[in-house]
């Protein structure tokens, strides 16, 4: 029987090579419908990696609190109900602090979503940057902010609104390139800031760009250069072992000091960062399902074309069949000739199409950022998935090839 499915692949695999641009052709299909499968595992594996990094280098004993039941959004308006809620201010994130002991510490920034703020030094700029006013406890909460150099603002510093900033890594090698931050005066929307400490580039990122562009300050300082701000956000560290408690405890603190009414829904959002990556990957898990439809779309034409080709090739090959048949090959024999040829021929565009996203998968690795990488079990979900696509098309030509009568079959011109 091995013998038997030898003889079959050798026998397919010269008639592919005896045609060698007619069997090219027909498996473009099943290249890009296997491409773009794996492209996208690729891809959505890499994104996931970088995003679950990202979000659980915050803490894991953390948790973010928030009047927006989602982050700034860059698709439309929010809902009427999110836009006329009242403002979270200090004082909140200060009771949570005195009344919540299952709470460690509770870190206050400070921000404008709406406005776009430049850093400065001399002729270098970095737009765009994450400017936030915050307290000196955010090293102490934010596991992502270890120091690279300097130091980080003291309470006094906070108190006194003293002119000071903490840029991210990637900020402050944009403005100062090879030489120290550390003393120099930046300049924010007007205002001159001294560098006193630069921060170390925190774990993940979200796709092809992970800059660090966080600018911190002082939260009293944030509000003498920006009095209208009113955009207030915490994060909290739970005690060990009691985030949950933690949370239990901070909504009901929220909510009396909000005067949410019992059984109505909170007016703010606390978020643990494994409820952040749970909805994310609910997120990852629509895109992937929608782009395996697309691919499926692809495969299905690549399969259509591989039986039209098969049902061309039992025509043009039907004396051969009568001659194979007339010196006792089985219908069986016939039935796998033609199986294996279809399979070899989606099997080589499997193939064909992991070496191809494999290709761009390294440049992509290598051009950017982002950690792409063909988990191996899209590799052979992609090998699999071609070969059941010659299974399955290739089923139709080979039965009418064993069908065919032998004398018929001799007498074809």
């Amino acid at each position: 029987m091995a013998q038997e499915y030898r003889e079959n692949l050798r026998l397919a695999l010269d008639t592919l090579l005896s045609h060698k641009l007619r069997s090219f052709l027909t498996m473009l299909g099943v290249v890009m419908g296997v491409g773009v499968l794996m492209l996208v595992a690729a891809l959505l594996t890499g994104f996931n990696q970088s995003v679950v990094e990202t979000i659980t280098s915050f803490g894991a004993d953390t948790a973010s609190v928030s009047r927006f039941s989602q982050g700034p959004r860059f698709g439309g308006p929010r809902p009427k109900e999110e836009r006329l809620r009242k403002p979270l201010t200090f004082e909140d994130g200060e009771a949570l602090s005195a009344c919540c002991a299952s709470i460690k510490a509770v870190t206050i920034w400070i921000t404008q979503w709406e406005k776009m703020h430049q850093l400065r030094y001399q002729g270098n700029e970095v737009d765009a940057i994450d400017l936030r006013g915050t307290l000196p406890n955010y090293p102490m909460v934010y596991a992502n902010a270890a120091m690279r150099e300097g130091r980080f603002f003291t309470e006094a510093e906070n108190i006194h609104r003293d002119d000071v900033a903490v840029l991210g890594r990637d900020a402050a090698s944009a403005l100062f390139g090879p030489l120290p931050a550390i003393g120099k005066d930046v300049q924010i929307d007007g205002s001159t800031l001294e560098v006193i400490g630069v921060l170390e580039r925190p774990n993940g990122n979200f796709g092809f760009d992970d800059e660090d562009r966080r600018v911190l300050i002082p939260y009293q300082t944030f509000r003498k250069i920006y009095p209208a701000a009113y955009e207030n956000a915490f994060r909290l560290e739970g005690r060990n072992g009691q985030l949950d408690t933690a949370v239990d405890d901070a909504r009901e603190v929220l909510r009396r000091r909000r005067k949410v009414p019992y059984g109505k829904p909170d007016n703010f959002l606390i978020q643990t960062a494994q409820q952040q990556v749970a909805q994310f990957h609910a997120i990852v898990g629509m895109v992937a399902v929608a782009m395996v439809v697309l691919s499926s779309i692809g495969l299905l034409i690549g399969g259509v074309g591989v039986m039209n080709i098969m049902l061309v090739s039992v025509t043009e090959r039907t004396r051969e069949i009568g001659v194979r048949k007339a010196i006792g090959a089985r219908a069986r024999d016939i039935t796998w000739q033609f199986l294996a040829e279809a399979m070899a021929l989606t099997g080589a565009g499997g193939i064909l199409g992991i070496l191809l996203i494999e290709g761009i998968v390294l440049v992509v690795r290598y051009a950017t950022s982002m950690k792409a990488a063909v988990p191996i079990w899209a590799v052979l979900s992609g090998l699999g998935v071609s070969l059941a696509i010659g299974l399955v098309f290739g089923v139709w030509p080979a039965v009418k090839a064993a069908r065919l009568d032998p004398v018929d079959a001799l007498r074809y011109e």
